[in-house]
């Protein structure tokens, strides 16, 4: 009979372990306090939290409504951020971490366009192109990176079992949203340890093959390498659809990269034949850069 007590008490010690389910807590029109739009921010726990003993990474995502529900997104698509990242806490792949799902909103081209890049194109018909997407508007991304690192980041280090620091911290996003997890990280590179950025929207405008903003972003990332400490940046693309348009410029980016050394940058950068840019395609690819930038160490 021992045997069946054992494992009784090994099932009973798992129940006990995960009693608490993983959770979404909506925080309703998180206000600002600079000209961005309030908007929502979801935080995702996942089963067990919080577990004593266990400090939490702390991952920043971007349109935070499209990851875990697609009956209450534009296109009835997901991420499925909370169940393939739960999947990986089960398998012990990844360490523990929380979510921090911030919503776009109706100005997310504005709020998403990196600033800093933008002087270093001096071409004025790129400006006239970049005034039809934002209506006139200057860009809003440092006022939403400071949003982030002043207002939520505090918020979430002061309600949630989260350490904090740098190398517990990352940030990711696709498309626009993958143009701006690389801002957050060069402009706040004592923040964020690390960024994954899935089909980063390189054009920045829609034509083809416009490659300005591409060499502009360039130009400013070698005026802020390297960093102080070692970071991790992933990026990857599909080929169809609106990812037809990326490896080229990716291309010029992963060379950038690949040929300094000393810009102290773990880095990874993945191709995807077949994969358009839709969130099926970035949910089914997720595990990679999850593995990345949250992986346990190997002994």
């Amino acid at each position: 009979m021992r045997p069946i007590v054992l494992l009784t008490s090994l099932l009973l010690l798992n129940a006990c372990k995960n009693e608490e389910p993983a959770k979404l807590k909506r925080l309703e029109r998180f206000q600002t306090e600079n000209e961005l739009l309030p908007r929502d921010v979801d935080v995702w726990t996942p089963a067990g939290y919080p577990e004593a003993g266990v400090t939490y990474k702390a991952l920043y995502m971007h349109d935070g409504q499209m990851l875990f529900d697609s009956t209450n997104s534009w296109n009835h698509q997901e991420w499925m951020v909370d169940e393939r990242l739960q999947e990986l806490m089960d398998e012990e792949t990844i360490l523990p971490t929380i979510v921090i799902a911030v919503h776009n909103s109706e100005e997310r081209f504005v709020d998403y366009t990196p600033l800093a890049p933008l002087a270093y194109i001096t071409d004025t018909t790129y400006s006239d192109l970049l005034d039809i997407r934002t209506n006139g508007l200057t860009p809003k991304s440092d006022a939403y990176l400071e949003f982030l690192v002043q207002t939520v980041k505090p918020y979430i280090d002061s309600n949630y079992a989260v350490s904090g620091k740098r190398e517990d911290t990352f940030i990711s996003g696709s498309s626009m949203g993958g143009l701006i997890s690389l801002y957050a990280l060069m402009a706040y590179p004592e923040v964020f340890g690390g960024a994954a950025c899935l089909s980063t929207h390189w054009p920045l405008s829609l034509e083809v093959e416009d490659e300005r903003f591409t060499l502009a972003y360039i130009d400013y990332m070698r005026n802020r390498l390297p960093f102080k400490e070692k970071a991790k940046l992933y990026f990857d693309h599909g080929d169809q659809g609106l990812d037809s348009r990326y490896p080229a410029l990716q291309a010029r980016v992963d060379s950038f990269f690949y040929n300094n050394d000393t810009w102290g940058i773990d880095y990874v950068s993945k191709a995807f034949p077949g994969d358009d840019h839709t969130e099926r395609d970035w949910s089914e690819r997720l595990e990679i850069p999850m593995t990345f930038l949250l992986g346990r160490k190997e002994e």
